[in-house]
C-alpha cells in the first residue's frame, strides 16, 4: 500500500518523520497541507479511524491563536471536521497513512514498531 505523510514542511516533527522514513528506506509521498490542502473525504476518513481529540492539536500555536469562543465550539467530531478543513495546521502532525493503522505524531520508536508490525 502507498504510504503518505501529511503535514507542513517547516514543522520539526514532520522533518524528523521524513528523515526517519528516508533513512530506513521507506518510499512515501509527502502531502503538504499548506500547498495541497485537505479534502473533506480524507478528513472524514481520518475521523472514522481516530477520535477527533487525537487529530486536533490543542497544544499548538494554531489552536492557541483561535478565539476562545471558537475553541469552546469544538466539542464533537462535526465541529472538529469543520475546523480541520478551515485550518489544516490545527491537525496534529505528521499523519502517516498506509503503514498499518492511521498514525499521528512521530517518534523513532513509534515508527520502528509501526513498520515492524506492518512487515
Amino acid at each position: 500500500m502507498k504510504k503518505t505523510l501529511y503535514g507542513i514542511p517547516n514543522c520539526d516533527t514532520v522533518k524528523k518523520a521524513r528523515t526517519w522514513l528516508a533513512e530506513h528506506g521507506h518510499d512515501f509521498e509527502f502531502h503538504d497541507f499548506k500547498k495541497q490542502g485537505l479534502s473533506r473525504e480524507l478528513a472524514v476518513g481520518w475521523l472514522e479511524q481516530l477520535d477527533w481529540e487525537v487529530l486536533v492539536n490543542r497544544k499548538g500555536m494554531t489552536w492557541r491563536n483561535l478565539p476562545d469562543e471558537r475553541k469552546a465550539a469544538i466539542t464533537d467530531k462535526a465541529a472538529a471536521l469543520e475546523l480541520m478543513l478551515e485550518n489544516p495546521s490545527v491537525i496534529k502532525r505528521p499523519v502517516l497513512e498506509g503503514a498499518g493503522p492511521l498514525n499521528v505524531g512521530f517518534s523513532a520508536d513509534q515508527y520502528a514498531r509501526l513498520f515492524a508490525e506492518a512487515a
